[in-house]
């Protein structure tokens, strides 16, 4: 039988897209996993950082001090290389906090052109388990690829649409359950899986 590390561990993303497939990809490694929406009154912290992963130690050590449980949190978003890495960490906020991701593809769009088709580009994500305040443990994944001509599919969520996978010859949004095989999300998760299940509790 697997070594579970914690009884009880907390999952601090408040994007339901994110916690679907973060709780899908942590099945099993705490005897109870946790959510934000547990915590109403936390309220969620400012995302300061200037990487992902600075981002994602900023609030797994937050949530952890808030509510006194084990945390994983992550940061994650889209670089598109012909943009300078753009929109990176602001990815969520990209073209304004209230801006929905058709506006955000437009924009995104509308700035690749006079540049060359087939934009690279990749999803990046960072996570960091927090216990005790200090960081416990750090992983990345990243998926490559290229933007779309245009959004394609409605599966996933966020930039899933312009995020041309070219080895499934479809967009992350086409993808159906492939997805879960190859993104970022779940090469970073999968990394803190085998951490916890082999008893990684430091």
């Amino acid at each position: 039988m697997p070594v579970v590390a914690y009884p009880r561990l907390l999952v601090a993303t408040t994007n339901p897209g994110k916690l679907r497939e973060i709780l899908g990809l942590l099945d099993g490694v705490a005897n109870q996993l946790s959510t934000v929406a547990d915590w109403p009154s936390v309220k969620a912290p400012e995302e300061t950082g200037a990487t992902f992963a600075e981002n994602a130690r900023l609030k797994a050590l937050y949530y952890a001090a808030a509510t006194g449980l084990p945390t994983v949190a992550e940061d994650s978003g889209l670089e598109i290389d012909a943009l300078g890495g753009t929109p990176g960490v602001e990815s969520a906020r990209f073209g304004g906090a209230e801006s929905t991701y058709p506006e955000k593809f437009q924009l995104i769009y509308a700035r690749l052109r006079g540049t060359p088709k087939d934009a690279a580009a990749r999803f990046v994500c960072a996570l960091a388990l927090a216990d005790s305040g200090r960081i416990v443990f750090e992983a990345s994944g990243t998926v490559e690829g290229t933007i779309a001509p245009a959004p394609r599919g409605s599966g996933g969520f966020g930039y899933d649409p312009i995020f041309y996978y070219p080895p499934f010859g479809c967009t992350l949004a086409e993808a159906g359950e492939r997805k879960a095989e190859v993104s970022h999300r779940a090469r970073a998760f999968r990394k803190l899986r085998a951490h916890l299940l082999g008893g990684g509790r430091q």
